[in-house]
């Protein structure tokens, strides 16, 4: 009611669910936790408006909308029209990000009246702004996938992320980090498991006895007679005359 604006539906029914989202993790280094990813959104009482109030709180201060730069080019190909921090848009924090710059929900028609479609941007330290998603469902998942890694909003930007920033990218989100590799290779990071030769049964060889050469007819009989021969001839089976 105060800025004669509408939250947009998806944000409206996460505010209904919850007031705000903090969530931070940490990572143990020498037996020391040291905090890492850390995700945020805003509660309602800390949405505040960008742009409407001086910087310093000195007389005649600048504002944001004194600092923005109009050289920019808008609107060019597909690149969406940047906001303002005058009138002409609605600024609203929803990320803080540490100081590295916010993450901003933003009504770009704000005259004659609010327009209820809003964008996600995010704005950096040197105050340029960058897309982000159109709706703050689209952000949500983002923010989630990116694990709220440090400065991992300027993956979305022309410059992209630190070296430090980049190490941890590597160690916990190594497909996002190498998306140029990923749309050149695409089976690069498919496991190529061959179900054929895991789930190949192992058969022995059956091992082949030798059997002992055939003899023919004549020599059985022979070695039988010779046999018997032999047995009559033992001690205990001489017969009497």
């Amino acid at each position: 009611q105060k800025n004669s604006c509408v939250l947009p539906e998806d944000l409206k029914n996460f505010y209904l669910m919850t007031d705000g989202f903090q969530m931070t993790w940490s990572v143990k280094t020498d037996d020391t936790p040291m905090p890492l990813g850390s995700m945020v959104i805003n509660s309602v009482s800390k949405l505040c408006r960008l742009g409407g109030s001086s910087m310093y709180s000195l007389p005649n201060a600048p504002t944001l909308a004194d600092l923005e730069d109009d050289t920019d080019e808008e609107g060019n190909g597909d690149k969406p029209e940047k906001p303002h921090f005058d009138s002409r848009s609605l600024i609203f924090e929803l990320d803080p990000c540490n100081g590295n710059g916010k993450v901003c929900l933003v009504y770009k028609h704000a005259e004659p009246v609010v327009s209820p479609d809003t964008e996600i941007w995010f704005l950096d330290r040197a105050l340029y702004w960058h897309f982000l998603t159109k709706t703050f469902t689209a952000y949500y998942r983002l923010l989630i996938t990116h694990l709220g890694l440090p400065q991992w909003q300027y993956a979305f930007t022309s410059y992209g992320i630190s070296p430090q920033a980049k190490q941890w990218f590597n160690m916990y989100k190594p497909i996002t980090i190498n998306t140029a590799l990923l749309s050149e290779e695409a089976d690069s990071f498919v496991n190529k498991l061959d179900p054929n030769k895991v789930f190949k049964s192992k058969n022995k060889t059956p091992v082949l006895k030798k059997k002992p050469p055939s003899q023919p007819p004549g020599s059985q009989k022979s070695h039988t007679s010779m046999t018997s021969a032999k047995t009559s001839s033992l001690p205990g089976n001489s017969s009497r005359k």
